[in-house]
């Protein structure tokens, strides 16, 4: 998946998590990171920590990978 927005990754997770059948407040429990923070990234926040959100992806079975164009 291109990302080209914040939106787009907060959707892209938002997408896994529910494909695995996870709530916010489930994720949050296993990762220890607050249900808000999960919906701001989810949401597209533009200034959420970025080493949460690997820690989000990697709980979710996510990689980011980065490319040169």
């Amino acid at each position: 998946m291109k990302i080209l927005e914040v939106s787009d990754i907060g959707a892209a997770i938002r997408s896994r998590r529910k494909e695995l059948h996870y709530t916010q407040a489930y994720v949050s429990e296993f990762t220890g990171l607050s249900i808000s923070f999960i919906s701001d990234v989810e949401n597209g926040k533009p200034t959420v920590e970025v080493e949460k959100v690997l820690q989000l992806l990697q709980v979710l079975g996510m990689d980011l990978f980065i490319e040169n164009r």
